[in-house]
Order: structure tokens, then C-alpha cells, then sequence
């Protein structure tokens, strides 16, 4: 079977609000009077993004290789997870095309600092600012004014294998195809009529 040359990755994450701790969000922190409670420090943006890079290449998600109850990853800086993510992802052979991303919360307001949340995702994920999309939306209705959610769609692409990179030495064995290769091309492009290679009738090893 052909190996898939792009794949799509979802992921989701959610979080309850609560006192005491920062706000993180897209490995930034924000001015609010509340954060996310989370065994780590509960960026729900950058929880999805990593769920949907795993995902992309079937490598499990966050839980598999940081348990929630593992007091390690205790207040962890969200970044290395995304880290890891993009290491399993370079490990599969694919590099990310583009991420998409949509935040579901009622406060703080995301839409001021999209572009500098933008940014620093881009930043994290080696990618241009270009390939990373924030939006937020508020949820109406919902009775979710506690709580922050995200949802992550990331595009990957496989990267062309070194072994798929023919040089000219393997594609031309020796050097006389080579040199008959450079030849026909003077030949077709310049009119440079083709050296006539004559073969010695004897051996040069033998004159003395």
C-alpha cells in the first residue's frame, strides 16, 4: 500500500476556570482574574494543538505520555507537551502544514491579542505565522461561562525521505555515462557534435 503523503489531526481540550492561578493560553499569560485548572498549567490551546498532532500520525494523545496523576507534569509548562508532539510527528516523517484552531470561552476577550497569540504559537511549533489560525467564539447558551474550550484541526504533510533523493552518482553509475550525458546535452542544445571516444588498440600499462 502507497504511504499517505498528508494526514489530518483533530484534537480538543477543556478546562474549568478557577482562582489563585495564572492564565495560560497559546504559552502566553494573560491579564485575568482567573485561570484553568489543569494538573498542568491547563492551556487548553496548546493541549489541543498537541492532541491533534498525535493524533495526525495515530502516536496516542497528551495522556499517554503524561498521566494526569503523574506529579512531574504538576504545573508543567504546557510547551513541553507540544515539544513532544512535534517530535513524534518529525520521528513519522511529516512536518505541519497548517493549524486551525478555535477557542469557546466567555472571557478574557481573544480577538486583541489573536495576532501576538498567533505569533508565539507559530513560534512554537517552528511554523510560520502564516500556517497558525486563533479564533474565539463565545458560548451562547451554553451555561459554559466557567469554562474554556478549544478545538484543533492540524493539515500534515509527509517530508521527502533522504533515501528518495537520488543524486546524479546513483541515478549515473559511472563516469563515461556522465560524460555521455553531458555530451548529448552540448550536442542538442549548442550543436557540439559528440566526442568520439576510440578505445586504445593496445595497452598503455605495457609500454616501457
Amino acid at each position: 500500500m502507497a504511504k499517505t503523503d498528508i494526514r489530518v489531526g483533530f484534537g480538543y481540550d477543556s478546562h474549568e476556570f478557577m482562582a489563585g492561578v495564572p492564565l495560560r493560553m497559546g504559552g502566553m499569560t494573560l491579564d485575568h482574574p482567573e485561570g484553568l485548572a489543569g494538573h498542568s498549567d491547563g492551556d487548553v490551546l496548546l493541549h489541543a494543538i498537541t492532541d491533534a498532532l498525535l493524533g495526525a500520525v495515530a502516536a496516542g494523545d497528551i495522556g499517554s505520555f503524561f498521566p494526569p496523576g503523574d506529579p512531574r507534569w504538576k504545573d508543567a509548562d504546557s510547551a513541553i507537551f507540544l515539544n513532544l508532539a512535534l517530535e513524534e510527528l518529525q520521528h513519522a516523517g511529516f512536518r505541519v502544514v497548517n493549524v486551525d484552531t478555535t477557542l469557546i470561552l466567555a472571557a478574557p476577550k481573544i480577538s486583541p491579542i489573536a495576532g501576538e497569540m498567533c505569533a508565539r504559537v507559530a513560534d512554537l511549533l517552528g511554523a510560520g505565522i502564516d500556517q497558525v489560525s486563533i479564533k474565539a467564539k463565545t458560548p451562547e447558551g451554553l451555561n459554559l461561562d466557567r469554562v474554556a474550550q478549544c478545538h484543533a484541526v492540524v493539515l500534515v504533510e509527509r517530508v521527502q525521505e533522504p533515501e528518495e533523493l537520488k543524486s546524479m552518482e546513483a541515478v549515473i553509475e559511472t563516469q563515461r555515462q556522465l560524460e555521455d550525458v553531458v555530451d548529448d546535452l552540448l550536442a542538442s542544445v549548442h550543436g557540439v557534435p559528440k566526442k568520439r571516444i576510440v578505445d586504445p588498440v593496445y595497452d598503455t600499462e605495457d609500454i616501457t
